[in-house]
């Protein structure tokens, strides 16, 4: 008889209730984010690759005005559980809707910069707030 490791072992009611009961909030609101991930059909952000087209959904952490090139460039931090992904709305200083603890789906072409996925100007659709 060989141990199936306890991470492999199909989760009963009493065990999944015992891991609920003592992981974190932060933990609790990941796992949260991944299954809405996964639910809505999207791409999970720390599956993501360099120059791929995709479409993200998750909250916003945070939103920051900040000059790119003289230009401004208003930034926030999505985040889906997996990781965190930068959005970049370029020429914008803000925009009705984008704000910390807002969730959104958003569309377009990952890129890396500075070791960051970045999303330049994507398509995007604020989620309603009655599901949260």
């Amino acid at each position: 008889m060989t141990a199936v490791p306890r991470s492999e072992k199909p989760a009963g009611r009493f065990r999944r209730l015992l891991d609920r009961l003592s992981s974190s909030q932060e933990d609790l609101e990941s796992e949260e984010l991944r299954e809405d991930a996964e639910t809505t059909g999207c791409t999970r952000i720390g599956d993501c690759l360099d120059r791929q087209i995709v479409t993200v959904t998750g909250t916003l952490r945070t939103v920051t005005l900040r000059p790119r090139a003289g230009v401004p460039a208003l930034e926030a931090e999505l985040f889906d559980g997996s990781a965190a992904l930068d959005v970049v709305w370029l020429g914008r200083r803000s925009i009705v809707g984008i704000e910390p603890g807002r969730k959104l789906i958003a569309s377009g072409r990952i890129s890396m910069s500075r070791g960051r996925r970045v999303l330049f100007n994507p398509k995007y659709e604020l989620r309603p707030l009655g599901r949260e």
